[in-house]
């Protein structure tokens, strides 16, 4: 089991203090969240990047369905290779909740599940490099010779975590195609440890992430490996309401993994 940590709220200078913090006391992993409107993950994680040495850097998540995948590939591929070959990139389909409707972005569930997917297409497509070329339904990309530096330190690819509902089998074979799953259930229902543990047996012996996000004093991480989870996340999402948001997560990070 390795140890992550997502950031309630910080700006970006904060998100590399806190990075630095997390590094320091044993933490495995250090994630934001990526706003519609707000401060920018790729820019709080290029610079949690420069920070730290060990650390692996990500978002908790990123919905491609309103994001161009020339320009998030560009932005993932840069802190890829700031941070050495650190970074976890997280998708979904993303909450509306957060600002989808009063910016214009897309709401409907199968539109955005078919952004995902072209999406993720066209963002590994760059990543393998030229000549490539792209026909869907929404994107359409012709190879290019513009130079650029759009390579990758980890290889064949930086690894996807991507939203799968348990309870939705199109979710979960989307989710499945990539390097691990953060499982969700449509309905708001609990996952429970059975539902890790069937999905550990459906993956079999190839490397693949089941990521867990809670908070330790209310769960029991050990009983998540023993499922068969590869991460837990850490979050502390009542932070947003303290008056030191910033301050409550880096006292959190510096009590240490729940190992």
């Amino acid at each position: 089991m390795q140890y992550g940590f997502v950031v309630p709220w910080a700006d970006a200078g904060e998100v590399a203090d806190l990075a630095a913090a997390a590094e320091d006391a044993g933490w495995d992993g250090l994630f934001v969240w990526e706003p519609v409107w707000g401060v920018d993950a790729w820019i709080s994680l290029g610079l949690a990047a420069v920070r730290t040495s060990r650390i692996r850097l990500g978002t908790m998540l990123t919905p491609p369905s309103r994001r161009r995948p020339a320009e998030l590939a560009s932005q993932v591929a840069t802190v890829d290779r700031l941070s050495q070959g650190r970074v976890i990139l997280s998708v979904g389909l993303g909450a509306i909740d957060s600002g989808f409707t009063a910016f214009g972005e897309v709401t409907d569930r199968r539109t955005r599940a078919e952004l995902v997917d072209e999406c993720l297409d066209v963002i590994t497509g760059l990543w393998a490099g030229q000549p490539f070329s792209y026909s869907g339904h929404h994107y359409r990309i012709e190879p290019t010779s513009f130079p650029t530096i759009g390579s990758t330190v980890q290889q064949p690819r930086v690894p996807i975590w991507c939203v799968g509902a348990l309870d939705r089998p199109r979710s979960m074979e989307r989710a499945l195609r990539w390097d691990g799953l953060l499982p969700q259930v449509v309905d708001g229902g609990p996952i429970t440890l059975e539902h890790v543990e069937k999905v550990r047996v459906e993956i079999g012996d190839r490397p693949f992430d089941i990521v867990i996000e809670g908070e330790g004093s209310q769960h029991s991480p050990a009983a998540w490996a023993d499922a068969g989870a590869t991460w837990w996340i850490e979050s502390m999402w009542g932070a947003i309401n303290e008056s030191q948001p910033v301050l409550a997560a880096e006292d959190r990070l510096r009590e240490g993994p729940p190992r």
